[in-house]
């Protein structure tokens, strides 16, 4: 899908309110996108729908859940009263969770499956089937995370369902293909983002020591929420499969394929010498 312009043409995003989906939304404005954006932090969605506007483009928001299918049924069937189908579909929204799975319970990993896994499927349900229909094709952004093809012990349900989105995205790239809808799975790496701040810890990691030392590692990191919406696009640009983002998301790409077995030690030494640091 051509991207350099997006005049004309309606991309949604999940979980715009703040981070890489609201910078990602932005970027499409600037692009002249019309915009469909939903989230559960109406504060933080008045504030993107505020500077999208401010771009000079139309913009629909909405409080959605995407964790609830019917939520999803209404804010698409709104969707599709203002438009036949949308041509960029950006299933973002997500949640973090950090701990082994000795310390969760089935409550946990229904929250994290819910709307990490259930949440992109259930946009790729409502809203991919109208861009079928309507005939001139589109794209579909899934964001994952470099935890989507690398797996670890402090981000067991984290992995599993981003390493479900990629595989999802990958399987829905080759069906929708006759139809002339890319799909990409996005695979940011380490974000400067909110995130950071609301991820769930549990087990021995969830101490305030443990969160603060991310916190910082991040924001030493500081590769932005923008950086992350320039390059999704460049992705839909060129039709890519997977999209790592971060350099770091590129090497452990790379790593995973070239020497897995290592690659894991070297995750488990990393992450045993930052919690007796933290400790």
């Amino acid at each position: 899908m051509d991207v350099s312009t997006l005049e004309g043409k309606t991309a949604l995003v999940t979980g715009a309110a703040s981070g890489i989906g609201k910078a990602t939304a932005l970027a499409c404005a600037r692009r002249g996108a019309r915009l469909m954006i939903c989230d559960l932090d109406e504060t933080g969605l008045a504030a993107t729908a505020e500077d999208i506007r401010a771009l000079g483009c139309t913009v629909t928001t909405r409080r959605v859940d995407v964790a609830d299918p019917d939520a999803m049924r209404d804010f698409a069937a709104a969707v599709h009263a203002e438009v036949e189908a949308v041509d960029l579909l950006i299933n973002n929204a997500g949640v973090a969770l950090g701990g082994g799975s000795l310390y969760m319970s089935l409550q946990d990993w229904n929250w994290i499956v819910s709307i990490n896994l259930m949440g992109v499927v259930h946009g790729c349900h409502y809203f991919i089937p109208p861009m079928v229909a309507r005939g001139r094709g589109g794209h579909v952004a899934n964001v994952a995370s470099a935890a989507g093809y690398v797996g670890s012990a402090g981000l067991v349900a984290y992995s599993t369902t981003k390493f479900a989105v990629v595989g999802l995205s990958e399987s829905l790239r080759d069906e929708l293909e006759p139809h002339r809808i890319g799909v990409t799975a996005i695979c940011p790496g380490l974000i400067n983002t909110p995130i950071t701040r609301s991820a769930r810890m549990l087990g021995p990691d969830a101490t305030p020591e443990i969160r603060q030392r991310m916190i910082e590692f991040y924001e030493k990191r500081n590769y932005g929420p923008e950086r992350v919406a320039a390059n999704i696009l460049r992705a839909v640009q060129r039709n890519r499969a997977v999209a790592p983002i971060s350099p770091e998301a590129w090497l452990l790409y790379y790593l995973k394929r070239l020497i897995p077995g290592p690659l894991m030690r070297i995750q488990r030494m990393m992450f045993d010498r930052m919690r007796q640091q933290s400790s």
